[in-house]
């Protein structure tokens, strides 16, 4: 036998608990849900809720929710499809009880034939699915379901009340699972779950109770408040963790890499065009950041367009002037090379040496010392561009790494800012993003960086017209791209996918890259996509940004960096596929130059419900309202992508975007500044 549970603290193995029989394959399983501990179980939180003591009405026909029943089974039977692997097994179920006498759906699990060892004739079951209507019969295709024992009761945790039902693992099933927590829960103490938030007025909820209501509540209703206080704890603890990191990098200490300035006010009286506002008070704010004795840390957003190159231009201007090297890191190598050629360009009549290194390449202009830069050993430090071969420690920053800009910086973890920030003495840091993001995500994951927001695009920008049509008018879509580039425009063609895929019945372009050159076969059309090679790319790229190739048919490669003015018209395919943030994004590769630009989202007959979702996209260019509704729509974890890393995976992401929570979640973590956190 484990422990006694006056022993017990959140620390203690689940395995001394003597609660579980912890085998091999079991014990396999609780690793891979991160189940180690007391505190882990209790944590551990429920996917979703079943009623257990009122259920669902027995389906006569197809429903638009998921239904829970409580059923009997009296038919087993394992089926035989066409094709290969078609075999599969099917329990015929009527209500528990026999008040609907004759009333009965199929339940079916395709290429799942072992459930004819578990599932017999006689079976109580609790199933969870969404009914349809196929030949006629009502089925329910791969439900969840669990076998009623006999003499289950309210006072167990499985029948009789509102039940969790829990994540899983290979090896772990729901019944052990949750017969786990709910020994627990009647074991451990309410001391044992000690608030940590500051003494404050929650809705009356405590840590413990809200703990215990999330996996067993008494009413539904109940589950709303107990989520809201642990999700304010949880981003309170997030925005400690940020704070700690900031102090931290802060802690370093830091001297002042920002030169007297001659060297930008030389670039921006050179430039063919006036800065906006928005970038004028960027680039001040980055210059105090510059001359104070701490290291920079700031978070440059700014829509498609907005002209966050220009403010890193400044940026790195004011450091190379002072004699100290700058690093700039994309997350492409087109990207990369694209930045080496403007910067190029931009920097070195300057007399600054511009380098780029990448995986393939390594390239540098050699430029001469500009005249009027003196920086602290008399030189000019120089600016090295590349992609994650700077990592890697191949660049020698002979001057001191003074300055290090990240670009899309979402694209790259923390770790990895980390190992570039390393190869200085405390370097200040500039992360820019392209991808708006919402104020709740830019307050819950970026409390460790001050930001600055472009929110104004330059003038002579040309206007993008967006529309909406369906993939069955391909042929007057490639008859308007015939006629833009008849008057010498270019256009793009996106596509989700590179290859056809058995299981999407969505466009490829490497499929369509075919049918493209014969609709416009009188010019020249190329194929782009992410398993070509570097040189592949650079080439096919080279070729559209010098209009010797007229149409390009691409993957979503093309998303970051590309800047092609002449390009004006762009068609995404299944643009149903696509977050409004990454369409967003898409569309701005056009639009670069003077001429009037022409997005068409094209989307099959079938999901004509998607218009809905996309008109925003017609109604504005605006990024930051566009995310605000991507987030709406897809909630915070589809917006974010993969979790930054170095921070905690978020348990109550759903709540992201609910302002006022962030921002009690922000105070609290303020309040609780320089202490240790007790989570």
């Amino acid at each position: 036998m484990g422990e006694t549970a006056q022993h017990w603290d959140l620390d203690t193995p689940l395995a001394d608990t003597g609660l579980i029989r912890l085998d091999k394959k079991t014990r396999e399983g609780f690793a891979k849900l991160g189940l180690g501990t007391i505190g882990d179980a209790l944590t551990h939180y429920p996917r979703r809720h079943e009623d257990r003591t009122h259920f669902d009405r027995f389906p006569e026909g197809a429903m638009e929710r998921p239904v829970c029943l409580h059923v009997v089974v009296t038919d087993c039977r394992v089926s035989f499809g066409r094709g290969k692997g078609r075999r599969g097994f099917e329990a015929t179920v009527e209500p528990h009880g026999g008040d609907l006498l004759g009333n009965r759906i199929i339940l079916r699990w395709f290429n799942v034939t072992y459930l004819q060892k578990i599932i017999a004739v006689g079976h109580e079951l609790v199933v969870f699915g969404l009914p349809k209507e196929s030949r006629r019969r009502v089925v329910i295709d791969h439900p969840d379901f669990e076998i009623v024992e006999s003499g289950q009761t309210a006072s167990d945790a499985h029948m009789g009340r509102i039940v969790p039902i829990y994540p899983l693992s290979n090896g772990v099933n729901q019944k052990s699972l949750r017969g786990l927590l709910h020994a627990l829960l009647e074991s451990v103490t309410d001391e044992m779950l000690p608030d940590w938030l500051p003494p404050g007025d929650y809705g009356g909820m405590t840590r413990a109770a809200a703990i215990r209501c999330l996996h067993y509540p008494e009413t539904l209703d109940d589950l709303a408040p107990a989520k809201r206080y642990l999700a304010l704890e949880e981003f309170t603890r997030l925005q400690w963790l940020l704070r700690q990191r900031r102090a931290t990098h802060r802690a370093r200490g830091g001297v002042p890499h920002c030169g007297p300035g001659a060297m930008l006010e030389s670039f921006l009286d050179r430039l063919p065009f006036v800065p906006t506002g928005a970038q004028r008070r960027t680039i001040a704010e980055v210059r105090r950041d510059l001359a104070a004795p701490l290291p920079m840390s700031r978070l440059l957003q700014g829509d498609v367009g907005a002209g966050k190159t220009l403010v890193s231009a400044a940026a790195i201007l004011l450091v190379v002037e002072a004699g100290f090297d700058a690093a700039l890191m994309a997350p492409t190598q087109i990207l990369a090379e694209q930045h080496f050629r403007t910067f190029r360009d931009w920097l070195a009549p300057l007399g600054v040496d511009v380098r780029l290194l990448t995986g393939t390449r390594e390239e540098s202009t050699e430029m001469p010392l500009f005249s009027a830069a003196a920086g602290h050993g008399g030189t000019t430090g120089s600016l090295t561009i590349g992609t994650h071969a700077l990592l890697h420690g191949r660049a020698a920053f002979e001057n001191g790494l003074g300055l290090v800009v990240i670009d899309e910086q979402h694209k790259f973890g923390v770790a990895q800012r980390e190992a570039l920030i390393g190869q200085g003495e405390s370097p200040d840091v500039l992360v820019m993003t392209a991808t708006p993001i919402p104020r709740t995500l830019t307050l819950a994951f970026y409390g460790d960086l001050d930001v600055s927001l472009l929110d104004e695009l330059p003038r002579g920008r040309g206007k993008i017209i967006t529309g909406i049509r369906l993939t069955t008018r391909t042929d007057a879509a490639a008859a308007f791209v015939r006629d833009q580039l008849a008057a010498g425009r270019q256009a793009y063609l996106v596509y989700p996918l590179i290859d056809e895929s058995d299981t999407l019945d969505l466009g490829a372009a490497s499929i369509e890259f075919e049918a493209w050159k014969k609709r416009l076969s009188e010019y020249r059309v190329a194929l782009l996509h992410g398993r070509m090679s570097s040189e592949e790319k650079d080439a096919v790229m080279e070729s559209f940004r010098r209009g010797t190739v007229q149409a390009l048919v691409s993957t979503t490669v093309i998303e970051v960096g590309v800047d092609v003015p002449n390009a004006n018209v762009m068609l995404i395919y299944h643009a149903e596929r696509f977050g409004l943030a990454q369409l967003h994004q898409l569309r701005g590769r056009i639009g670069r130059g003077e001429h009037k630009s022409f997005c068409v989202l094209m989307i099959p007959p079938e999901q004509a419900e998607a218009r809905e979702r996309l008109r925003i996209l017609e109604e504005t260019r605006y990024g930051f309202r566009i995310a605000d509704e991507d987030l709406r729509l897809r909630g915070p974890g589809e917006v974010l992508g993969t979790q930054q890393s170095g921070l905690p995976d978020l348990k109550f992401a759903e709540f992201l975007g609910d302002t006022r929570l962030v921002e009690e979640a922000a105070k609290l973590a303020a309040e609780m500044e320089g202490e240790t956190c007790p989570c």
